[in-house]
């Protein structure tokens, strides 16, 4: 038998490198390949997804599957309204192979940079890879490296402390006095866990108490409502949202959770979304869960809170979230702003440096798994104008 041809070579030019082989990574690698680029996907896991494998086991996306597909390949009805975690796992590892995406895994990119002549982008990867790219798109994620706020006295807390990344289940702590810190979404979610999982006592350590809603009421989604309103003004969408709120959600103030004095569209472009319930509010009400003053520090062993009070939880959960570290990937072209974000987002690239993309970086309240899947196509758009005759393209 004769061998097999050899698969057909791309042309000659340069790929387009993809740092990260998460939902926006992939949405984009997909974008070019439907236009014949050539996109190299470099993500330093072993595999894609590595940040949805890391979530805790409950899980769900808060974005209905519909709305939360990324371009190319809808997800299974099978999967749920709401799906779960391991599915979205299986999701983008499917959506890797039926779009035959090159990924290469086990390469993280320590640095980015202009070639000498200014013509193309320099990646310097592990094993001292050095990579000539005629575009980039820096995909790391939103939820990157965990973050810990510098507490005093926290080296000699006696008891379990853990992130949020690292909690997985509430099998550990049942039986157990448990303090979560931090009411994002993560942190509610996980209170919850801990609450039905059989912890004997739950607090949550609130600094400033979020906004509130449904994730659905009588089957419309909050995200179809985030969709609708996402290019209003923010003080047109924080009016809409105050009679909305005090309709669905009621009021927790005798419990601490006092309704925000700012808006809600206010603070979602500020970066503080709102918490969707998944079982939150019912729990406060009763009981369950315990509203307690912002952490402050530890002290002989014990949590102070920023109210003075002192309490002796047998184990921490800090749901104090996470951030971009993009300072040592492209700290040196000042493309960050005060926060550590990039100053340009989507098909949009900061000044002076053309071909340099980043997405999923925003956590919009039309879900952000939609928002990766619309940028993926106007980078991809934006990419092939600006390459040119530079980009490798794909045979056929």
């Amino acid at each position: 038998m004769a061998d097999s041809a050899p698969p057909p070579t791309p042309s000659p030019g340069l790929p387009v490198y993809v740092v990260g082989g998460g939902p926006a990574g992939l949405s984009v690698a997909y974008a070019l390949r439907a236009r014949g680029i050539r996109a190299v996907v470099l993500e330093k896991s072993d595999a894609v997804g590595a940040s949805w494998r890391r979530h805790y086991d409950r899980l769900h996306l808060h974005t209905t599957r519909r709305l939360s597909a990324l371009p190319g390949l809808p997800m299974p009805r099978r999967f749920g309204r709401w799906v779960a975690r391991d599915d979205v796992v299986r999701y983008l590892e499917k959506y890797a192979e039926v779009h035959e995406l090159e990924i290469v895994t086990g390469v993280e990119v320590d640095r980015v940079e202009r070639t000498p002549d200014g013509t193309a982008w320099l990646l310097h990867a592990t094993g001292g890879r050095e990579l000539t790219g005629a575009a980039v798109v820096v995909a790391t994620g939103y939820n990157h490296t965990p973050y810990v706020p510098d507490w005093p006295g926290l080296d000699g807390y006696t008891g379990d402390f853990t992130h949020a990344c690292d909690y997985r289940a509430p099998a550990p702590y049942a039986g157990r006095d448990v303090l979560v810190v931090g009411v994002g979404n993560t942190g509610a979610e996980i209170a919850v866990d801990l609450v039905e999982g059989g912890a004997s006592r739950v607090r949550l350590a609130v600094r400033t108490a979020p906004h509130i809603v449904r994730r659905s009421t009588a089957g419309w989604a909050a995200q179809y409502t985030g969709v609708l309103v996402r290019r209003l003004p923010a003080a047109v969408v924080d009016r809409l949202a105050r009679p909305m709120a005090r309709l669905s959600v009621p009021d927790l103030s005798a419990q601490g959770l006092p309704r925000p004095d700012t808006g809600l569209y206010t603070r979602a472009k500020q970066g503080a979304i709102p918490v969707q319930d998944v079982g939150l509010i019912d729990a406060v009400r009763k009981g369950r869960i315990e509203v307690v003053a912002a952490v402050e520090g530890f002290e002989a062993g014990k949590v102070v809170l920023a109210d003075g009070t002192r309490i002796s939880p047998e184990a921490v959960v800090a749901a104090t979230g996470y951030v971009r570290a993009l300072e040592g990937l492209v700290g040196g072209l000042d493309v960050l702003d005060a926060r550590g974000g990039p100053v340009a987002h989507g098909s949009r690239t900061p000044k002076d440096t053309p071909g340099l993309h980043f997405t999923g970086f925003t956590t919009p309240i039309s879900g952000t798994l939609r928002e990766v899947a619309m940028d993926a196509e106007k980078i991809a758009k934006a990419v092939v104008k600006q390459g040119g005759n530079a980009l490798s393209r794909l045979p056929g």
